[in-house]
């Protein structure tokens, strides 16, 4: 099912009737909108004059609507996450937590390769220079111990945007197109490793003390190059664009909607993140060898 991201970036009441989201004004309680939560997949509140009922969060939450909340700088801060998202949770972070290293290292090998893939794909779609990462791709061993997802980022960015720039969360312009993107991607990833059953702070490359979504870390990495695209679209359109305005956030959250190929048919991004990390978990298990990942067609 298609599912909608609505974006709120004004001082508005929130609350549950008649199975529907009802946006008001908070102080006539004047209805501005209404979205039926069933249809509602990412919820992202970037205002602090934002109420939302209670009654609205348990339909969201039994939804498993990814609602994002974004702080006194309008970039997103924190989400909403379920305490168990599967039935079978205690069994599954057994399985888990007893997956061996061995078998990390080739799932970690597939997520580099899809990612270069992926982004090999996005410098084909913009007409530039793309060869170089074939190679890459053939080179990545099982923990990728030869770095080739650096070695691949280091070309593709050089030629995504140019020779002297540097990608990083507290970079220059247009770094900060790419990590709201990113925040977002990173919170739909993250929701779906609990729907799953699973820990996101159990990766299996990230393993940073510090990192409580190191899973979701992994997992999100071949989903980079779909954010990538709909930034540089937006940068097509607004060359000169610096800020972070309301009109390219509602932009980049079409990224819970983008089709992506995965397991041989076109599916929301959404709904192939969910795919991800429940085949993840079939991995641990023994039953696949492959994670399902996104392909950029």
């Amino acid at each position: 099912m298609i599912t909608r991201s609505i974006y709120i970036g004004n001082p508005a009441y929130l609350k549950l009737k008649d199975e529907q989201m009802y946006i008001l004004c908070p102080e006539t309680k004047q209805m501005k909108g209404k979205v039926a939560v069933e249809d509602l997949g990412l919820l992202m509140l970037d205002h602090w004059q934002i109420t939302v009922s209670h009654q609205l969060i348990q339909k969201m939450m039994k939804n498993k609507v990814v609602v994002i909340s974004c702080d006194d700088s309008h970039l997103p801060h924190g989400m909403m996450l379920p305490i168990y998202g599967h039935s079978e949770h205690s069994d599954r972070i057994k399985d888990q937590l007893e997956a061996s290293e061995p078998l990390k290292k080739q799932l970690w090998k597939q997520t580099v390769e899809y990612k270069i893939d992926n982004q090999t794909e996005v410098l084909k779609r913009l007409g530039n220079y793309f060869e170089p990462m074939l190679e890459y791709r053939q080179q990545v061993k099982s923990g990728d111990i030869s770095n080739m997802e650096g070695i691949a980022a280091q070309h593709y960015w050089k030629y995504l945007i140019s020779p002297d720039f540097l990608r990083g969360r507290y970079g220059d312009s247009p770094n900060h197109f790419f990590n709201f993107g990113y925040i977002v991607l990173r919170s739909m990833v993250a929701r779906a490793i609990v729907e799953a059953g699973l820990l996101p702070v159990l990766g299996i490359f990230h393993k940073n003390k510090y990192n409580p979504y190191c899973l979701a870390d992994d997992l999100m990495e071949p989903y980079r190059p779909f954010v990538d695209l709909l930034v540089m679209q937006w940068l097509k359109i607004h060359p000169e664009a610096e800020e972070l305005n309301k009109e390219c956030k509602v932009h980049l959250l079409n990224i819970a909607s983008a089709d992506v190929w995965i397991d041989g048919k076109n599916r929301p991004l959404m709904v192939a993140v969910k795919m991800t990390a429940s085949s993840l978990y079939k991995c641990y298990t023994g039953e696949k060898r492959l994670i399902a990942f996104p392909e950029l067609r």
